[in-house]
């Protein structure tokens, strides 16, 4: 008799009519054929899916060129499906699930005529952990095959923990025929299944990054007790070697990869990477636990060079997980090596990331603004001795923030948990060029997570401040800026290794070691309670700083109560209790 995931798969045969099924293991040696399978056999806009790098430099590393209309998420393709609107909420796309279906069904049937078709069992977060997940995810794309393996825990161990059970995650994905018309991503929460059709690139096709482990996730955790969250995780060690784990919800282009892999400047601390995007949280013994669900980075190439963040170039470089990808980067033609713009020097021949020589007077660049890597965590030095501790690490203080020119200080501590959620709810983040067309626009983004929660995000601050009723000891959470200018628009900030200073006046607030001035805002730090050692920053950067602008703020409170309103009756009403008090303060 077929187990229910056998009888899942033999469906998505019958419809999808691949030529061959392949059961994936997860072994390296596995790798290695699948990836010979996208050099020799498998295509894309006629280029092969993999194209070998210099294997001395670049040590297991191969290139990736997605067609060039699939070069990043399809926010306004990607759906949320439920039989009422209101449980997506505004924050998601919407469609009634059998009106779903009833689209896509014609776009997968026959989709994988004449292609392999890959079975991947996976898990998110590690096997022994009570909070993890077992998934399976069917693909025709080795690329996505090869990708998975090294973002989750694939491994055939997986099959034999579903069982009998049908209580296992599911995704459907097929590169389709790469026509944007016919490019979709559907989330069915309440079947934890995933349909995506028409691309092959990063979030949209590997179904385990933000379409399960956010989209997904979040609404198991909404009815499960728990939370999915877009965050960093990290340790970090003072110099008497205690270490105390943060999550950070940095939206992108704010820094929360840099953060995560953050060099101290200042002698004794250091800092443990246990991920760069994901955090699964959950309460035991009325603290919060958290555990990162994936194995791999899957980063933003241009502006990652060896003086932004020399960690994770080595870690590209250091070959100890098969294999790493990049996917639509440049190619120095004369050493086979992936080049990107930000990296120091630029090489004399050079093909752009859709394979056409490139200078440095050409018109467009050569890596694409949203080019990627691929890369194990393991391949990081330091990946944190507790990554794989299935008990999870517990969370003293919780980080939010954004990029904003004006109005946010440096740092500023919620006065509770339920003041820390209204600071995420009105959380905002200015786009820069990579994202939009108009740069400097303030978007609203909540715990950074308005394009990944999987439900109405009204009901989900209200599941942030019910989670907080069940805490003994809760996380502080304090609300970041490392890119506040002056006058003239130069940084008021250095960022990067000096973030740690900021760190340090965080961890010593969570034991009580300093004080910290009450504004309408939260609580700030006084100048002397942050170790400036070595680092030039007077009183008077430091003011402003942590200045709050009149003006600006009774700006930003109009924009706050504009957004507030699109979540009608679902907005708890204390949010606008804080914004009303806010508003009296200013």
């Amino acid at each position: 008799m077929l187990k229910p995931y056998e009888k899942w798969v033999e469906e998505v045969e019958r419809l999808c009519k691949p030529k061959e099924v392949i059961w994936c293991e997860g072994s390296e040696e596995e790798a290695h054929k699948l990836v010979e399978i996208g050099i020799k056999e498998e295509k894309i806009n006629n280029y092969p899916v993999f194209t070998e790098l210099n294997q001395k430099t670049f040590p297991k590393s191969y290139h990736h060129r997605s067609h060039p209309n699939d070069v990043a998420r399809t926010e306004h393709l990607t759906y949320v499906c439920y039989p009422d609107k209101e449980t997506a909420g505004p924050n998601n796309n919407w469609m009634k699930p059998e009106e779903a279906k009833e689209k896509l069904l014609p776009l997968f049937r026959n989709c994988m005529n004449g292609r392999k078709m890959y079975v991947i069992p996976f898990m998110m977060g590690h096997p022994e952990s009570k909070f993890s997940k077992p998934c399976i995810q069917i693909t025709d794309s080795a690329y996505v095959a090869v990708s998975m393996r090294i973002m989750t825990r694939m491994n055939k161990y997986v099959l034999d923990k579903i069982g009998n059970s049908d209580d296992f995650l599911k995704g459907l994905h097929s590169i389709g025929d790469l026509n944007p018309e016919r490019r979709f991503i559907m989330h069915f929460p309440e079947e934890s299944l995933v349909w995506s059709v028409g691309s092959g690139y990063g979030g949209n096709a590997l179904l385990g990054k933000k379409c399960i482990s956010l989209r997904i996730a979040s609404y198991l955790g909404w009815k499960e007790g728990w939370l999915a969250e877009h965050m960093a995780i990290i340790g970090i060690e003072d110099p008497e070697g205690k270490i105390h784990y943060i999550a950070a919800a940095l939206p992108s282009a704010s820094g929360k990869t840099n953060l995560c892999m953050l060099e101290s400047t200042l002698p004794g601390y250091k800092v443990w990477t246990l991920g760069d995007d994901i955090a699964w949280m959950w309460i035991e013994n009325e603290r919060v636990y958290a555990i990162n669900p994936e194995t791999g980075f899957f980063g933003v190439a241009p502006g990652t060079s060896m003086k932004t963040n020399p960690r994770m170039m080595k870690a590209l470089r250091a070959g100890k997980f098969y294999p790493t990808l990049f996917t639509n980067t440049g190619i120095n033609i004369d050493t086979k090596e992936p080049w990107w713009e930000g990296m120091e020097e630029i090489p004399q021949n050079l093909i752009d990331w859709q394979g056409n020589p490139w200078k440095p007077d050409s018109e467009k660049p050569c890596a694409h603004p949203n080019a990627r890597f691929t890369v194990s965590v393991y391949n990081l030095e330091t990946l944190s001795p507790e990554f794989d501790n299935p008990k999870g690490v517990p969370i003293s203080a919780i980080i939010i923030g954004g990029r904003r020119r004006t109005t946010i200080p440096l740092v500023t501590e919620s006065f509770d948990w339920k003041h820390g959620v209204f600071l995420g709810a009105r959380m905002g983040t200015e786009t820069t060029a990579a994202a939009e067309k108009k740069v400097g626009i303030v978007r609203r983004d909540p715990f950074a997570m308005l394009p990944f929660c999987g439900y109405n995000m009204g009901d989900y601050f209200q599941h942030w401040l019910n989670i907080g009723k069940s805490l003994k000891n809760p996380p502080k959470i304090f609300l970041v800026n490392w890119f506040r200018t002056d006058e003239n628009g130069r940084y008021l900030w250095p960022g990067f290794g000096e973030n740690i200073r900021v760190l340090k006046w965080i961890i010593d607030r969570v034991n009580g070691k300093v004080g910290a001035r009450e504004t309408p805002l939260g609580l700030m730090p006084y100048y002397e309670d942050i170790d400036f050692s070595g680092l030039n920053l007077n009183r008077e950067n430091f003011e402003k700083l942590t200045q709050i602008n009149k003006d600006e703020w009774k700006k930003e409170i109009e924009e706050i109560k504009f957004f507030f309103s699109t979540f009608g009756k679902k907005l708890p009403d204390f949010l606008w209790k804080c914004l009303k008090k806010l508003e009296e303060e200013i």
